[in-house]
């Protein structure tokens, strides 16, 4: 390897493992908590009503994750929402991790729609778009008081996003453009305020090939980031087996902090109805599902498995199949999961 080439991937990887680890996240993603709050749902725990976030600051949750959509018609997920959410945690002592979406609805694998506000852009004015758009978010949260803690610019980008500019395989070079516009957004919003974390967040948790794939590729860019996020849904990525070999091949290869940013488990049948899941689907297969998985992290070579979050713990309508909350929105026997990690 040339030094120059020896130099660039070095930055990439950035620090090895003993210097720089992010806090352990006990982490949710809970974007729809306040709209269920807002419409009248109480949450409670043991029987009596809470606060969604009091409940989860009670059995050690240190995180939130919190999705952004461009200009969304039909979820809620705005800036002004967003921001409010944020202050709510912030002010229970949360760290936040702010997930853009750099679209107007779900962008995932399978879909990374333009905001309709960017539709006909080039290449050139999209890169433009995404650092202004970024800078002006970021800054907002600053002067909210609310700067997140970490920042994922484009949410399951192993298929690319903002297509079809940035779609791979094939406009690898337009991807790396769009991400670098977003981590200079970052920096440029945040003024003289702490940089947050950057992460990168594909959906391979149990893909050691395909994770392989995407980042020895993208280091090829010489893009500096903090953080490796995974997305683990057994029934799309693989067996617990699968999440640790895949865990170990990033922590070995990269030497990055690597966090589970979204895992669930239905506690109702949903997607083992034809076949045998790896748990009952059930709220004591859910429980036993999130202790396997925190198992395999705290596993990690080096000590590079950081955290887990839940995706979407605390949700009405068809989504509650896999929340933490019964049909009477009490706490399931999941959520005690990390009590004996997070209390003395």
């Amino acid at each position: 390897m040339k030094v120059q080439a020896l130099i660039a991937f070095l930055a990439c990887i950035g620090p090895l493992p003993a210097q720089g680890l992010p806090p352990y996240a006990i982490g949710a993603d809970l974007s729809f908590l306040k709209q269920a709050e807002d419409r009248g749902t109480v949450f409670k725990d043991g029987g009596q009503a809470k606060a969604g976030l009091q409940i989860f600051q009670d059995h050690g949750y240190n995180w939130i994750r919190l999705r952004l959509f461009h200009t969304p018609t039909q979820l809620p997920n705005n800036l002004e929402y967003t921001i409010a959410l944020a202050r709510a945690a912030k002010q229970l002592g949360f760290r936040f991790l702010l997930d853009f979406h750099y679209s107007d609805t779900w962008a995932d694998p399978g879909k990374q729609f333009l905001p309709k506000a960017w539709e006909g852009h080039s290449h050139e004015q999209l890169v433009k778009d995404v650092f202004e758009y970024t800078r002006d978010t970021i800054a907002a949260f600053r002067e909210a008081g609310v700067l997140p803690d970490m920042v994922q610019p484009g949410n399951e980008i192993s298929n690319g996003m903002l297509w079809p500019d940035g779609k791979l395989p094939a406009n690898w070079d337009h991807l790396a453009e769009l991400v670098r516009a977003g981590i200079d957004g970052v920096d440029a919003g945040r003024g003289n305020g702490r940089r947050p974390l950057i992460m990168i967040h594909i959906d391979k948790g149990g893909d050691a090939a395909r994770t392989k794939a995407f980042f020895d590729k993208f280091h090829t860019y010489s893009i500096g980031y903090d953080v490796i996020g995974q997305s683990y849904y057994p029934w799309w990525h693989g067996s617990l087996l699968d999440l640790r070999e895949n865990l170990a091949l990033m922590a070995e290869a990269y030497r990055k902090p690597i966090m589970l940013v979204e895992v669930a488990y239905n506690m109702r049948p949903g997607e083992y109805l034809k076949r045998p899941g790896p748990f009952a689907e059930s709220p004591d297969g859910q429980r036993e599902f999130l202790e396997e998985v925190q198992r395999a992290v705290l596993a990690t070579p080096h000590n590079l498995g950081r955290g887990v979050f839940w995706w979407e713990p605390a949700v009405t309508g068809p989504l509650m199949r896999r929340g933490m909350f019964d049909a009477e929105y009490n706490a399931l026997p999941v959520m005690g999961v990390f009590d004996r990690y997070a209390r003395k």
